[in-house]
Parts: C-alpha cells; sequence; structure tokens
C-alpha cells in the first residue's frame, strides 16, 4: 500500500520541490496542507487549507486531527521552523516526521549555536550575538533564526547597523564577518545510520529572493567542501537531505554561512542528475535503505516564476485544429499533445476538426498520431467549422483569430488559441 505524506507548508519552493520529486512515486500518496491559501492549493491535488500557523497554540492539536482523519503516515516539513516544530511534537502527532532529529533540526535553526557547534572544526566567519562587540565594518547582519535572505543587511557603520536591529526590535540578531566572494551551496544526504552518503557542490551564480535562481556545479574547493560536510555530518548527525552554505572571505577561502536540515529549493540540480533527495529522504524515515547514484553529464539551472492556473470550465469534449495548432512547421506540439491525453485521463473526447489540403491519413500516420482521437471531422469545403461542432458542452481550439470568433459567436462556448494551452495544463 503507498504511504500517505502530507506536506506542511505545502507551498513553499521547497514543498514544490518535494512534489515535483514525488509526484510519480508508486510508493508514496502526497497530500498538502498549509496556513494560508497559498500556490500549492494549485499544485497538489489533494489540498487542505486552513491549519493553524505552527507556533499557534492549537497548531498540533489540529495536526494531529489531520494526521487520524487522512490516516497519514508521515509528515514532510517544508519549512525549517515547522521541522523544528514538528520534531519537537512527533511523537504526540502520533506519525513519522521525515528529516533530522530534534536536536539537529534545532541546532541547524539557530545560527549561532551551529556557529558555536563547529568553529572549532571547520571555517565559520567572525561573528557576535552583540552589536557593541563588533570591531570591523561593513559588518553582515541576520537573524539568528531565518532563512532565505530575509530580514538581512550589510551595515558600513555602527549607526546603520543600530537603526536596522532598532527596526526589528523582537528579533535576535546575528553580526558576521562580511564575506565577499562566491557563494556556494552544498547539498547532502545522510542514512539514518549517520553515513554521508552525497555531497555535491553548486555555485551560486544568481541569486533571488535567498533563492539560486542561477546554479552548475563545481570542483572548486572540493576538497574543503567535502571535508566540511563530513565534519557537518559527524557532529550534527543530520538524516536525510540536508545543505549548507559557504562563502568566499576576503582571502578567497570559502566559510561557513548555515546549515539545513531540509533539502535545498534549488536541489532539484541534482535531482537532474539522479538524485532525489526526497524520495532518498521519504524511503529513509521508514527505514528502507537506500543508495545514491548519479549521472555523468554536465547540468546548468535556471528558475523563473513559473504559472499554474485553474479555470472555471467545464467540458466533455475538445474540438483541437491541425495544422499550425496540434502540428507546427512538421512538428507535433508537444503541450498540446500532453493536453490530450490529460484530457483524455479525465474521460474528455477528442475530436480533430481540420482543414487539411493534403492526405490528412497519411499526415496522421507519419508523427505516430492516427489513434489518439474520438473522432476525426476532415473539412474539405469552405463551410465554417461551426457547423461540424455537435456538442455544446465542448471547447474549441484553433489558431485563427477569424474561427475562433466565428465559434465563439455561434456556440458561446469557450476557445483557445495555442498560446492558452498552459492555462488548460493541471
Amino acid at each position: 500500500m503507498k504511504k500517505k505524506l502530507l506536506v506542511f507548508p505545502c507551498g513553499s519552493e521547497v514543498a514544490l520541490e518535494i512534489y515535483r520529486s514525488l509526484r510519480y512515486s508508486i510508493h508514496f500518496d502526497l497530500i498538502g496542507a498549509s496556513s494560508v491559501d497559498d500556490h500549492g492549493r494549485f499544485v497538489f491535488n489533494n489540498y487542505i487549507g486552513d491549519v493553524p500557523f505552527h507556533n499557534a497554540p492549537g497548531f498540533i492539536n489540529a495536526l494531529k486531527q489531520i494526521v487520524e482523519r487522512e490516516k497519514i503516515d508521515a509528515i514532510f516539513p517544508a519549512m525549517d521552523s515547522v521541522a523544528k516544530t514538528l520534531k519537537s511534537n512527533e511523537k504526540e502527532l502520533g506519525c513519522v516526521v521525515i528529516g533530522s532529529s530534534s536536536k539537529t533540526t534545532e541546532l541547524c535553526s539557530s545560527k549561532s549555536a551551529t556557529y558555536e557547534w563547529l568553529q572549532e572544526k571547520i571555517s565559520c566567519p567572525r561573528w557576535s550575538d552583540a552589536l557593541q562587540e563588533v570591531r570591523q565594518y561593513p559588518v553582515f547582519i541576520k537573524p539568528d533564526e531565518g532563512y532565505g535572505s530575509r530580514n538581512v543587511f550589510r551595515a558600513s557603520s555602527k549607526e546603520s547597523a543600530q537603526k536596522f536591529i532598532d527596526g526589528s526590535p523582537d528579533t535576535r540578531f546575528v553580526f558576521c564577518e562580511y564575506l565577499p566572494g562566491e557563494e556556494y551551496t552544498m547539498d547532502c544526504f545522510s542514512s539514518s545510520q549517520g553515513k554521508l552518503l552525497f555531497c555535491g557542490a553548486r555555485q551560486r551564480i544568481r541569486v533571488s529572493n535567498g533563492i539560486s535562481v542561477n546554479t552548475i556545479e563545481t570542483e572548486k574547493h572540493h576538497d574543503v567542501f567535502q571535508r566540511a560536510a563530513r565534519v557537518i555530518n559527524d557532529v550534527l548527525r543530520p538524516r536525510g537531505a540536508w545543505f549548507f552554505q559557504m562563502k568566499e572571505n576576503a582571502d578567497g577561502e570559502p566559510t561557513l554561512l548555515e546549515v539545513a536540515a531540509r533539502l535545498g529549493g534549488s536541489s532539484s540540480y541534482f535531482r537532474a542528475k539522479g538524485v532525489n533527495f526526497a524520495l532518498l529522504s521519504a524511503f529513509d524515515a521508514f527505514g528502507l535503505p537506500v543508495d545514491v547514484n548519479t549521472n555523468d553529464y554536465k547540468v546548468e539551472l535556471d528558475r523563473a516564476l513559473g504559472s499554474r492556473f485553474r479555470l472555471d470550465v467545464r467540458y466533455e469534449n475538445a474540438y483541437i485544429d491541425f495544422d499550425d495548432c496540434l502540428l507546427l512547421d512538421d512538428s507535433v506540439n508537444s503541450e498540446l499533445i500532453g493536453y490530450i491525453f490529460q484530457a483524455r485521463n479525465k474521460g474528455v473526447r477528442i475530436i480533430l476538426i481540420t482543414r487539411h489540403a493534403g492526405d490528412l491519413e497519411e499526415m496522421l500516420k507519419k508523427h505516430r498520431l492516427s489513434d489518439i482521437f474520438d473522432e476525426i471531422i476532415h473539412i474539405k469545403d469552405r463551410l465554417p467549422k461551426s457547423q461540424f461542432i455537435e456538442y455544446k458542452n465542448s471547447i474549441f481550439i484553433d489558431d485563427s483569430f477569424a474561427e475562433r470568433s466565428e465559434v465563439k459567436r455561434t456556440h458561446g462556448i469557450p476557445v483557445f488559441s495555442p498560446d492558452m494551452i498552459e492555462m488548460l495544463v493541471d
């Protein structure tokens, strides 16, 4: 039987990578849950909203009810602070919480604690938790508990530092040596036996909102990164997917920024090479033996904002044009063909409607499209396509504005151009 995994909060970048990593697995069913209705509700088919925030008084009780009602086998935390809360309440929740131990998640959630545990063993920045102890500027200020470059500041003087921290009186900050060099992320995986099975280093070439949106693998500082990974693994004892970040100091030496007891939002870089951190973590959480194999090719990851759409359209039939729509410059429109099979899976009838001037049967055979339609309408005169549309509970997809306008005017059904296919795809 499939294990039921609850991903929370399901709209974070980490949660979306968990979804992409596990959505085709035959071993797990995914349920998304969030405290706010964000992008997760567009992604997870099984979605639970209005969950209390993880630091709210009724959070654990509410989540425990979801676990019991939905028969959840494990919860996959998708945010550092959430992982800390869930791990410390794992027994009460009555299910597995995927990830590192309560102690490890707590240590990793605090930068000062992380530095205190590691500063004698690997290169950590000069730091202090008190502004009056800072002796050199510029200084980099960041919350002791935080992630994603939120509420951080590079202060060039004591006055500017004081002004910044006065703006967040309830936040505990750490004041770190400013590191001007290149920045790197090391994506790692450790088994339940404490063995470091993988450490891959990638350079954070372009960063947006704390996320590396362009990144490539690097061999630079290889020995330093591998040694640091082994030290962190031995000292902090992470389990499953985790990562750490380092940045070059003024002398070009890699210096620790942070350690996170979760998979990274751009760890999909290594998934492109065969390392599925979410799947490995889920298997390991249930005590199953795991191993890591990677493909030997180069990858470059570049990320941009993507869109998901939810249209309030109900239909049982889709009329689809052929030339310059399903067939583009003698190549099959892969996005449209993907939509066709998605629609067929939902019971939608697919009807080809075309004025193709040549041998249609031969052209369909050439492009391996002969058997995917429930009906084919081949128009050989100048009659409008609207006259051949029999089913009212339908949509119409065509590259011609004139054809779409005429069908819309005649039947009043939704019409779509090829650029709108993405709005129909789940």
